[in-house]
C-alpha cells in the first residue's frame, strides 16, 4: 500500500508538473499570458496621456491665441490715438496747420504809402505784418485811386523767385510808377484816397480785405502810366522798376 501510494504521489506530481509547464509553453506562444497583457495594456495608457497633452496643448493654444488677439486690440486701439492725436495736433480749421502761412490783407497788416526823390515821380508802399501769423504777400498790390475804373499793370520783370512771406512784425514793399518821367502818360490827374487791393492764391483772385493808404494832404498826381512792382522783401529791390 505504501509503495502504491508512493508512486501515486508521484505520478499526480509529474501530471501537475506538466500540465504547468504546458500551460506556460502555451501562454508564451499565444500572447495572452500575463506579460503579453501587460504589454496590451501600455498603448491604452500611452493615449490617454497623449489626449491629455493634446487637451492641454489646446488649451495653451487657446490661451496664447486669446493673449495675441488681446495684444493685437491693445495695439490697434493704440495706433488710433496717437494717430488722431497726431491728426489733432497738426490740423486747424479748414485742414491747414498752425504753421500754414495766411493771406496777408487789409485785415491783418497796415500799409505806409511815401513820395520818394529817386526814381522820380515814384512812391513806396511798405506793408507790415500786424497779425499773430505769418502771411504770404502774393503776385502784386492792384491800386485803386479814388474812384478810378481801370486796373494798372505790375511790371513783369519785377516777380520774385518766391512769395514774400512776411513773420508778425515783418515788412514787404512795392515800387509805385505813377507817371512817366518824359511825360508819355495820358489822362494825368490827382489822386486823394488810395485803396491797395491784395490777391489770392491765384493772379487777380480775391485776398480778402481792401486796405486804404493815407496819402499826402495835397494828393498824388498819376497818369495812365502807373504801375506797380511785384511784392519785394527789400525797399531797394522795390524801387529798381
Amino acid at each position: 500500500m505504501r509503495t502504491f501510494r508512493t508512486a501515486h504521489s508521484r505520478t499526480v506530481l509529474l501530471a501537475v508538473t506538466a500540465l504547468v509547464g504546458t500551460l506556460a509553453l502555451t501562454a508564451c506562444q499565444d500572447g495572452t499570458g500575463t506579460k503579453d497583457e501587460g504589454r496590451a495594456s501600455a498603448p491604452a495608457a500611452t493615449t490617454t496621456t497623449q489626449a491629455s497633452d493634446a487637451a492641454s496643448a489646446a488649451g495653451s493654444g487657446s490661451s496664447a491665441a486669446q493673449g495675441t488677439g488681446t495684444a493685437s486690440h491693445s495695439g490697434t486701439t493704440s495706433g488710433k490715438g496717437s494717430s488722431g492725436h497726431s491728426s489733432g495736433s497738426a490740423s486747424g480749421a479748414g485742414g491747414t496747420t498752425s504753421t500754414t502761412p495766411v493771406l496777408c490783407n487789409g485785415a491783418n497788416t497796415s500799409i505806409k504809402a511815401e513820395l520818394v526823390s529817386r526814381p522820380v515821380d515814384h512812391m513806396l508802399l511798405t506793408v507790415t505784418n500786424t497779425g499773430s501769423r505769418t502771411c504770404d504777400l502774393t503776385y502784386y498790390p492792384t491800386l485803386r485811386f479814388d474812384e478810378m475804373q481801370w486796373a494798372p499793370g505790375a511790371f513783369e520783370e519785377s516777380k520774385p523767385q518766391a512769395v514774400v512771406t512776411l513773420a508778425p512784425g515783418q515788412s514787404g514793399y512795392a515800387g509805385v510808377r505813377l507817371s512817366a518821367a518824359d511825360s508819355s502818360g495820358e489822362n494825368g490827374t490827382t489822386g486823394h484816397r488810395l485803396s491797395v487791393l491784395f490777391q489770392g492764391r491765384t493772379p487777380r483772385s480775391d485776398g480778402g480785405p481792401t486796405a486804404t493808404v493815407k496819402l499826402p494832404a495835397k494828393g498824388v498826381y498819376y497818369d495812365s502810366k502807373l504801375t506797380a512792382t511785384y511784392w519785394q522783401a527789400g525797399a531797394t529791390d522795390a524801387l529798381t522798376w
